[in-house]
């Protein structure tokens, strides 16, 4: 069977073609197209986003078709994201799904965004099989799953404030790097001293396994003003690198203590911060072979994800129809 996946909860339009092979999936197209224009407003506004999905969807889709050499009527299965995300943008990839499923006569499925992280993680490891453990960490979003079977989920913890994403990003506007500043906070620490400063890394006294990194971005905020322009200039590299550093090690404190109470075969790391460097090399020490980081191009938003996702959920459940609509705050245990 072969899925015609579209993916636009946020600021990437993306749409792929995914067939299934088994019990695992094969990825015989895939197309990103990732939006700028937010930069200069050092985040991401939801009317430009939805605005700029419109503008490119039928080229990304047309594209992903192509590169597939498939036509329209050659796919089995149409899907998109259908939450979490911005509500304006999740409605123009499911309506615009929904429009094919339904011009082609084909069965449609809304797919949890959060779960599609989740798959990313088969994606990148073909022969990864459940139950495991995954620590989704993006943008918006940081979580601790247990994955018991292919759609059965338990929500171990979450971040009880901001994402890791957030406090990359929030992080960086105050260093003045502009946004999204994940990347360039990973490109500047390879160059700095983790141990320039030591950020507090926060201790959550409630039971379970939850994040926080509300605090620790009010540190690095009180830091910079107590040291002065001239001073962060001068040391950017090592802030970034001492700022990183509390990130990863307040994730590997908590995922830590999860895998250890747990002790699950697998380890999976996916999201967009899973790209991040030095999150990487911690974790791969900490877990060794036991750890699963998604490839680099499934850890962004991408609808390959979504694809594989849609094909194990029809799989097990059935078609949603044309019914269905947005859930912006759809959880991640939510199918």
């Amino acid at each position: 069977m072969r899925v015609l996946a579209v993916e636009t909860s946020c600021d990437e339009t993306s749409a792929s073609v995914v067939e299934g092979v088994g019990d695992g999936f094969r990825v015989l197209s895939l197309v990103v197209k990732s939006q700028v224009v937010h930069e200069r407003f050092g985040g991401v506004v939801p009317e430009l986003a939805a605005r700029a999905h419109v503008e490119v969807i039928y080229h990304v889709v047309k594209r992903a078709l192509e590169e597939a050499s498939l036509g329209v009527g050659d796919v089995d299965l149409y899907a998109a994201t259908k939450g979490p995300g911005l509500a304006a943008s999740l409605i123009v990839g499911v309506e615009f799904s929904k429009t094919l499923a339904l011009a082609a006569d084909k069965p449609f499925v809304g797919v949890n965004h959060l779960i599609g992280h989740v798959y990313s993680a088969y994606l990148s490891k073909p022969d990864l099989r459940p139950p495991f453990l995954a620590l989704i960490v993006s943008g918006g979003h940081t979580e601790i799953v247990m994955v018991k079977d292919w759609y059965s989920f338990v929500l171990l913890g979450h971040t009880l404030d901001d994402a890791a994403g957030e406090a990359f990003d929030k992080g960086g506007r105050a260093l003045g790097l502009g946004y999204p500043a994940g990347p360039k906070i990973d490109a500047l620490s390879r160059k700095g001293n983790r141990d320039f400063h030591r950020f507090p890394i926060p201790r959550i006294k409630r039971r379970g396994y939850y994040f926080s990194f509300s605090g620790l971005k009010t540190a690095l905020l009180n830091y910079i003003r107590d040291k002065g322009e001239g001073f962060v200039r001068e040391n950017l590299h090592h802030i970034a690198a001492s700022y990183q550093e509390a990130i990863v090690r307040h994730l590997l404190s908590v995922v830590k203590r999860a895998f250890d109470d747990l002790n699950p075969p697998h380890l999976a790391v996916v999201g967009g911060v899973a790209l991040n460097s030095r999150l990487r090399e911690v974790f791969g020490e900490e877990f060794g072979e036991r750890v699963v980081f998604s490839l680099p191009r499934y850890c962004t938003d991408n609808a390959a994800m979504i694809g594989a996702a849609a094909l194990k959920k029809y799989e097990l459940f059935g078609e949603d129809g044309q019914g269905v609509s947005v859930y912006p705050y759809l959880g991640v245990i939510e199918p």
